[in-house]
């Protein structure tokens, strides 16, 4: 069950068909992706002596050379283990020494900095830029036959922070990957050969998982010359190829639609976008397909069920007949077709429609648990469902409305972003007494950090401190966008902070 077969039978299909593109240039097709990808596993494999079930790290900036790295890595019987580009330093480190990757591929602008942490991590031996000679003859180096893989095999360490701050590694098998695959078709859209996903979002996770279903079935991966989203980069790429589809975050779609650049904009070759990752309100959905028309889906997912919990499919989006449209259209959809969903109380019992409770999901896409990491494998899949986090409520006819996350995690421009560690930081400036952060709305990018900063008596710090102290230990983009001095952090009985009363001064 080697997901890498996905490959191996289009290419055998649809040999001359465009795979991998680079902005507006076919960079390769399906018989040549193929080929390099063999030799990269006969590389990895031979030349650079690594075993079956290593990890390999993919830290790049969205490329090409991304997709060839990653099939690359299952195809030779590894697990993949990618990563956002956007992190700092000091989280790549982590990632890094707690997978125990042995090599890692990186873009350009990244490898330099990685190849700084060897001497840091004993069981790192390297760091290949996919830019230089060395990485492009690995590629020509005698292919490897298709690695045997057992369903249950690990394919994929996904690392989704945790309330702790540390990042934990959802262990994704083969199996949950043929699953989120085969669900993309139940749910979302079907594939024909040639048609294009446009990787605006990170590969390394959303984007990139529903890059798979598109190699199933012969369709061409695009990256952005930009690496990343452009509103006129992305309507131009949407001009030029007919019917591409999307992963967006709900803000890229509201900043799509808002862009100078959209105005005459040809979108006709739009065949889907499916919106994730963050809350779409009804008003922005209506506007967006009153913009676009009703090309969209919505999915609800963790990283530990990969995008796959419930869903908005296009019809019932489209469905401007049913009489419940705006409750529909504030919803995260239904139960999908490939898991079961409940909502639970605090002793994980149902709970009956139109009451709150905690989500919880099984099935074949759910995670086989946190690598390394025990005591969180157990608590978030007790009693064999996965606990989200997230509460929520079903109504009669099945659709789940999400009412709040129950562990505060912030979600800026569809990437999610943990209090605990930006407070952790924070709590390391001598300065600092106390703090808490909350999320504040955002027009763009959904949710902006916010921090109430108590300072230690005698002592004096600026925003301008707090902002560099910051990003010397976390990546920019967690940063707080604002700073609160107060007196002191409204708190309970207990002693727990009442962030619901700092959002409230925040007016959120």
């Amino acid at each position: 069950m080697n997901i890498a077969n996905l490959l191996e039978r289009t290419a055998k299909t649809y040999p001359d068909l465009p795979a991998l593109a680079y902005g507006t240039k076919i960079t390769a097709r399906y018989r040549d992706y193929a080929d390099q990808v063999a030799g990269l596993a006969g590389a990895l494999r031979g030349k650079l002596g690594l075993k079956a079930g290593d990890r390999v790290a993919l830290i790049m900036k969205n490329h090409p050379e991304y997709w060839i790295a990653l099939f690359a890595v299952w195809r030779a019987g590894l697990v993949a283990v990618p990563v956002n580009a956007k992190l700092h330093i000091n989280e790549f480190r982590y990632i890094l020494e707690n997978s125990d990757s042995r090599i890692a591929f990186a873009t350009a602008e990244l490898a330099d900095e990685l190849a700084s942490l060897i001497p840091d991590l004993p069981e790192l031996e390297t760091v290949i830029s996919v830019h230089d000679d060395s990485y492009q003859a690995l590629k020509k180096e005698p292919p490897l036959a298709m690695q045997e893989a057992a369903p249950n095999d690990l394919a994929w360490l996904f690392y989704t922070s945790g309330t702790t701050g540390k990042p934990k590694g959802a262990m994704i098998s083969h199996r949950n990957l043929l699953t989120a695959v085969l669900s993309y078709f139940a749910d979302v859209t079907s594939i024909d050969p040639g048609d294009a996903v446009i990787h605006a979002a990170p590969q390394t996770h959303g984007s990139g998982m529903y890059g798979l279903p598109l190699i199933a079935k012969a369709g061409i991966q695009v990256t952005p010359e930009s690496g990343g989203f452009d509103p006129a980069e992305t309507l131009e790429l949407i001009n030029h190829y007919p019917n591409s589809c999307f992963f967006f975050a709900p803000t890229m779609v509201h900043r799509l639609i808002s862009s100078p650049a959209f105005e005459g904009a040809d979108t006709s070759n739009l065949k889907v976008i499916v919106y994730g990752g963050g809350p779409m309100y009804e008003a922005d959905i209506r506007r967006a397909i009153e913009a676009l028309g009703p090309r969209f889906a919505q999915i609800y997912g963790q990283g530990e069920s990969p995008m796959t919990i419930t869903g908005l499919s296009i019809a019932l989006i489209r469905d401007e007949t049913h009489p419940r449209r705006s409750e529909i259209l504030a919803s995260v959809g239904t139960e999908r077709t490939d898991v079961e969903v409940r909502v639970v109380d605090a002793d994980d019992n149902p709970l009956p429609a139109g009451e709150v409770g905690e989500v919880v999901v099984r099935g074949d896409v759910v995670m086989q648990g946190y690598w390394k990491n025990p005591e969180a494998t157990a608590e978030t899949l007790r009693g064999g469902w996965l606990h989200t986090g997230d509460m929520g409520c079903f109504d009669e006819e099945g659709f789940l409305t999400l009412k709040d996350r129950s562990k505060d995690m912030i979600i800026s421009g569809g990437t999610n972003i943990y209090p605990r560690e930006i407070e952790e930081a924070l709590l390391t400036h001598p300065a600092v007494d106390e703090i808490s952060i909350v999320g504040r709305p955002h027009a763009d990018w959904g949710e902006e950090v916010v921090a109430f900063v108590v300072a230690r008596k005698g002592s004096a710090v600026t925003a301008e401190e707090l902002d560099r102290h910051c990003i010397e230990q976390i990546a920019r983009f967690k940063r707080p966008k604002e700073y609160f001095f107060i007196e002191e952090l409204p708190k309970n009985n207990y002693g727990k902070v009442l962030k619901t009363e700092l959002r409230e001064r925040l007016g959120s």
